[in-house]
């Protein structure tokens, strides 16, 4: 039972009370401190068996997140068994995600949390659930906690395909200065450190880096990130206090029709409209703590976020206007306010050993403003849509563990959701207000382990969230035609069969067939302004993991999955109708190997295969399969000083990182344009040196 002399949380209170700027005073504890004991993990994976309630679910360790190299920060996702990151424009600009049968554009149904801050955005101005990464600094990343599936009850919006929770370190065992060089003008400095106080710990981090790209025309991406975490662990009490700041300006070369590279308009590497461009800007203040105390858990986060983001893209060229052109501005100024409280006590149900879990997360996004606006040469030239939206979330959930018999546990969990969105459109029919609700039963069973095997069978509900201006809206915002309003909410369903086994020592190995049903896959298309309705969908598959620790020194990781994805009935009557959801991807492989310390010497090797995806609904077109190689060879001169060499596309191959079809007119091409296929290449193979230095 809790202790009566110590209310929960009660050595926070002095941090709570300064964040939100009222003046307060700790309370005592006169309840003995509870020490966890320290667990050394020296694999890249954490997916012990008795760790998790699913065979898909697992946790990335710092040890691989420090070994493998990472192109650009979005890139530590791609740890996440099956997850592919790609990009279609410039490095600024969030990344492409695939998962599962998923193309999840830039997250949507993939919900990535920061140290407990929500990094997707709904109602963007780009895409729903728009996740930017970019304001990562890998290095202080302490662990990734990965789920796929709607099973978890904390999980909620944009989770239906998984979930990542990427925790930052609290402190660096020393400081860090490090320094690296490619061609292109790629330079990025980094100086972290964690500095012990009288009480809890201080870290700091400043990072600043540049890059060209192979672009014809020179991206000049500039990026800098400021970072500033209090941490303190008092006894049973932990908790960390986090500021960040990021910034980001880039010209972009998007994707390109392959006539104009097949004439010898441009090269493979060119753009069509060399004055595309974006600007990106994220400044936010966190806060978690967690108390144990006997049988108990409370865990608490609060976070306030303020980001803006201008985009300046051309897809279709001359399509829409032969004159000016069709580049488009997308624009918002965003404000995020939310949180969480979750208490844990341990008990009996039935006379079995159970935990039961209850919590609340709460969110709000005032968007002032959110628009699409017409633009040329990289300038805005007049407004299409504009709206001012206020987006409330309110996540309830239960979740109860109980251990019924020495093989044979279950986790059973409920979630509600409330939205509420408010809409103030410059166009008037737009304008509006919507509340929705939806309950998600899960279910999970987990049997075993005999023989140092388990076995997972999982049940859950899940949902997205659609664009608030899509659920309001009532015309187009292009042509001003009727349309109906989104559903709020999108419901969706999955199941799942997985075993895990460490049989063989030093093996880890685990294997999940899985299923997930879509009501629907609306979307709000940002570059139309408006909603895009694709109907239900249905994607099943089979992944395979494993994990082996040959020696000491050398760790193998390998991932094969295989998904099928397909709309549920033929869609429409338009003449590429039909089953196949265009750029779901059907296989993705995965292997690596990390030598870690071996003398002086250490390294990574990693190939990644994604496979080729259909383009069209009835899978008359389709993008080839693309194969990447990472590797990393490094060198400690001395013990607080390593250099190392990243070569990324190792093979050089001409690959594409994203292939679309459709529409779009060159100069001189008729009026109704050239349906075509549209790519972003790979990067080429690029060599980047880096100068580590520990104080």
């Amino acid at each position: 039972m809790r202790s009566a002399a110590t209310p929960p949380f009660a050595a926070l209170r002095p941090l709570v009370l300064a964040l939100i700027g009222i003046a307060g005073h700790a309370t005592g504890s006169a309840q003995e401190p509870t020490t966890l004991p320290d667990v050394a993990v020296s694999a890249n994976y954490d997916n012990t068996v008795g760790s998790s309630d699913a065979a898909s679910e697992g946790t990335v360790t710092q040890k691989l997140l420090r070994s493998r190299p990472t192109l650009r920060p979005a890139e530590v996702l791609e740890f996440v068994p099956g997850v592919i990151v790609s990009q279609h424009s410039g490095d600024g600009k969030a990344n492409q995600y695939y998962l599962r049968g998923f193309n999840l554009d830039h997250g949507t149904d993939f919900a990535t949390t920061v140290d407990g801050m929500p990094a997707n955005m709904p109602t963007h101005a780009h895409g729903q659930g728009y996740t930017d990464l970019n304001f990562l600094i890998p290095e202080l990343l302490q662990s990734i906690h990965y789920r796929k599936g709607p099973y978890a009850a904390e999980d909620g919006d944009f989770s239906s395909a998984g979930s990542a929770r990427l925790n930052l370190a609290n402190t660096l065992p020393r400081g860090l200065a490090s320094f690296t060089v490619s061609e292109h003008q790629y330079l990025r400095a980094l100086v972290a450190k964690s500095t012990p106080l009288t009480t809890g710990t201080l870290l700091y981090a400043l990072e600043g880096a540049h890059n060209d790209g192979p672009w014809q025309t020179p991206q000049n991406h500039r990026r800098f990130n400021g970072w500033l975490r209090y941490s303190l662990a008092d006894g049973n009490t932990q908790q960390s206090l986090t500021a960040m700041a990021y910034g980001a300006r880039w010209r972009s070369t998007d994707q390109v029709p392959q006539r104009a590279v097949d004439a010898g308009l441009i090269d493979r590497f060119g753009a069509i409209d060399p004055s595309d461009r974006g600007e990106a800007e994220r400044y936010s203040l966190s806060w978690q703590g967690t108390q144990v105390q006997d049988d108990r858990e409370w865990r608490a986060n609060a976070y306030v976020i303020q980001s803006r983001l201008k985009l300046f893209s051309n897809f279709t060229y001359y399509l829409d206007n032969p004159v000016e052109g069709d580049q488009f501005e997308q624009a918002e100024s965003r404000v995020v306010y939310g949180g969480g409280l979750s208490h844990t006590w341990k008990g009996h149900l039935a006379g079995r050993d159970s935990d039961t879990t209850v919590g609340a997360q709460w969110r709000h996004d005032q968007l002032r403003p959110v628009g699409l606006y017409t633009a040329q040469g990289g300038q805005r030239t007049g407004v299409t849509q504009e709206s001012r939206v206020q987006q409330d979330s309110l996540g309830l959930y239960a979740q109860n563990d109980t251990r019924w018999l020495p093989w044979l546990r279950s986790v059973a969990g409920l979630r509600t959701e409330r939205l509420s969105v408010d809409v103030r459109s410059s166009i008037d029919a737009n304008s509006g207000q919507r509340t929705a609700w939806m309950h998600s039963p899960k279910l999970s069973l987990i049997v075993g382990p005999w023989a140092k095997s388990e076995w997972f069978f999982n049940l859950g509900h899940g949902f997205h969230s659609n664009d608030a201006r899509g659920i309001t809206a009532r015309v187009t915002a292009k042509t001003g035609d009727p349309i109906e309003g989104a559903v709020p909410l999108v419901r969706t369903r999955g199941k799942e069969l997985g075993f895990r086994t460490e049989w063989i020592e030093g093996l880890q190995s685990s294997i999940a067939l899985w299923q997930l049903d879509l009501s629907s896959e609306l979307v709000f298309v940002g570059d139309a302004g408006e909603t895009e309705a694709s109907g239900a969908s249905r994607r099943h598959g089979i992944e395979f993991n494993t994990r082996y620790q040959a020696r000491p020194w050398l760790s193998l990781d390998a991932d094969v999955a295989f998904s099928q994805a397909r709309f549920r009935s033929i869609q429409g009557e338009a003449p590429n109708a039909g089953r196949y959801v265009p750029g779901a991807v059907r296989t993705v492989v995965s292997a690596g190997a990390t030598v870690s310390e071996r003398g002086p010497w250490f390294g990574q090797f990693q190939l990644r295969y994604f496979g080729p995806r259909p383009l069209l609904e009835d899978n008359s077109v389709r993008s080839a399969g693309t194969t990447l190689a990472y590797a990393r060879v490094g060198y400690r001169l001395r013990p607080d000083v390593t250099v190392s060499m990243d070569v990324f596309n190792l093979f050089n191959r001409q690959a594409s990182d994203i292939d679309y079809y459709y529409t779009s007119r060159l100069p001189g091409e008729a009026a109704e344009g050239v349906s075509d296929r549209h790519s972003h290449p790979a990067e080429p193979r690029s060599v980047r040196l880096t100068l580590n230095v520990n104080f």
